[in-house]
């Protein structure tokens, strides 16, 4: 019998759901199978310097200790219930904010739960390997926080399919833990979850990324007339910031080493760079296009009737719906999008409600390039000849408008000659990938660093850089 107070931290009152108490103790132990065969590989004997969540208020959604990892208390959260809450958009506004799944759309909400909650062990199984070339304790330490909170966001979903969706949630609940990154026989239902992570920095992009697909994906459903979908994503949004962060400064981090390192050695030739051991930042550039483009695929096409049916029913809203000033239901209005007509790229304007997909994208697309704006200040400050910059939204598209086109970085459409002829120019090759697998070497001693890669400004929870965040006995 589980102890739900002590194993599970929650705030829905498991203790008292008998059905739900009978469901998780079949589920749990399948999870924890998962974790070990698919999970941080060689972790369960080490004591990890971790966040744990044991309550949504703020001296308990961040509680930090040491733990081995198979003990972390994976638990369930919702922000607290507003009883005056009412459904913010479509045409239901106004409605009072459903507490229980609405028989019409049953089907619907289950698989955007499904489909949010497959993304959650997935990334966990593509890191799987990378602690085993972890640059420092303070990035394994950053590594295994992600891992566990990822585990945490799929409890999140599991919760709702099984309190809230009967038999077919339980299923549903199984068949999240019988999926697998990469297989080709059960793979995981979105492309960009079947990559492997081959290396910290392709973690690091893929968590600045990726993640903050994940964020604004959560902050459309946080405003979901389903109650306790939106209530669930609010808080999960406390923790994807954690991961976002994780992201950005890591490859901040990258990009400082680098640009210290030709600075004191006055190199500039991507061949000269390397060979001092650090990532050229020509390569990095290529990495910022290849994980920028594959997660724009994840918005969907930039025209969908799917993302106004889930407007329109409630079930997924817009990033901050309620701050946002228009009538709610779009019915008239229009926003513009982009397509190659004529070997141009030229815009159209289309029904706003048809176009939620891309409207979030170019939420999305701002938000990236702040980022972006923020890793440039750094060559800057050390004088360095060279800026990022984010490549054309069409560039090496596979899903909407721009898919079966070939995009050049600054929005030229070429021949699919032309295309294969540079490609190897924008995008990481295989070379690529080697070369910087070639640099991943682990490093445990506390306070040191991989060549490749610069300290952090400060350490974890006021803890020093130097700190044993990670024990191996």
């Amino acid at each position: 019998m589980i102890d739900y107070t002590e194993r599970i931290p929650n705030n829905v009152d498991l203790a008292s759901d008998k059905t739900l108490q009978r469901a998780l103790e079949r589920w749990q132990p399948a999870f924890l199978n998962w974790w070990t065969d698919t999970g941080p590989a060689s972790s369960s004997q080490l004591q990890v310097y971790l966040r744990t969540a044991i309550s949504v208020d703020r001296d308990g959604w961040a509680n930090f200790g040491f733990v081995r990892m198979p003990d972390y208390r994976w638990g369930i959260f919702l922000v607290p219930r507003d009883d005056n809450r009412s459904i913010p958009f479509g045409d239901h506004q106004g409605q009072p904010a459903w507490q229980e799944v609405p028989g019409e759309y049953r089907s619907t909400l289950r698989r955007i739960i499904v489909t949010q909650g497959d993304t959650e062990p997935a990334s966990v199984e593509q890191q799987r390997l990378l602690g085993m070339t972890a640059p420092s304790l303070y990035d394994l330490r950053n590594l295994f926080q992600v891992n566990v909170e990822e585990g945490r966001h799929l409890w999140a979903m599991v919760y709702l399919l099984q309190r809230y969706f009967g038999r077919d949630g339980r299923e549903e609940a199984e068949a999240l833990l019988e999926r697998r990154s990469g297989d080709a026989n059960k793979p995981r239902i979105l492309t960009a979850f079947n990559d492997p992570i081959r290396h910290w920095l392709a973690f690091f992009m893929f968590a600045y990324f990726t993640d903050r697909d994940g964020k604004f994906q959560l902050a459309s459903l946080a405003e979901s007339g389903f109650d306790p979908l939106a209530r669930t994503c609010r808080f999960m949004l406390t923790e994807e910031a954690h991961h976002m962060f994780v992201g950005e400064s890591g490859v901040a981090r990258a990009i400082q080493r680098t640009c210290e390192v030709m600075r004191d050695h006055k190199v500039n030739d991507p061949a000269q760079v390397r060979a001092l051991g650090v990532i050229d930042l020509e390569t990095i550039q290529k990495f910022i296009n290849f994980h920028y483009s594959a997660t724009l695929d994840l918005y969907g096409s930039e025209v969908s009737s799917n993302a106004a049916t889930y407007y329109t029913t409630g079930l997924k809203g817009r990033a901050s719906e309620t701050k946002l000033t228009d009538d709610h239901k779009l019915a008239s209005a229009e926003y513009t999008v982009h397509e190659v007509s004529g070997g141009r790229i030229v815009p159209k304007p289309v029904p706003a409600l048809t176009a939620l997909n891309a409207r979030l994208r170019d939420d999305y697309i701002r938000e990236i390039q702040a980022g972006l704006d923020r890793w440039n200040r750094i060559p800057a400050q050390l004088g360095v000849p060279f800026r990022f910059a984010l490549p054309h939204v069409g560039f090496n598209r596979r899903i909407g408008a721009f898919a079966g086109h070939h995009i050049t970085p600054d929005g030229q459409v070429l021949s699919e000659a032309d295309w294969k002829s540079h490609q190897q120019d924008w995008l990481p090759s295989l070379d690529d990938h080697a070369f910087i697998e070639s640099l991943m070497g682990r490093v445990v001693e506390p306070g040191k660093f991989a060549n490749w890669i610069a300290p952090p400004v400060r350490g974890v929870n006021n803890q020093p850089v130097e700190f044993e965040y990670v024990r191996f006995n």
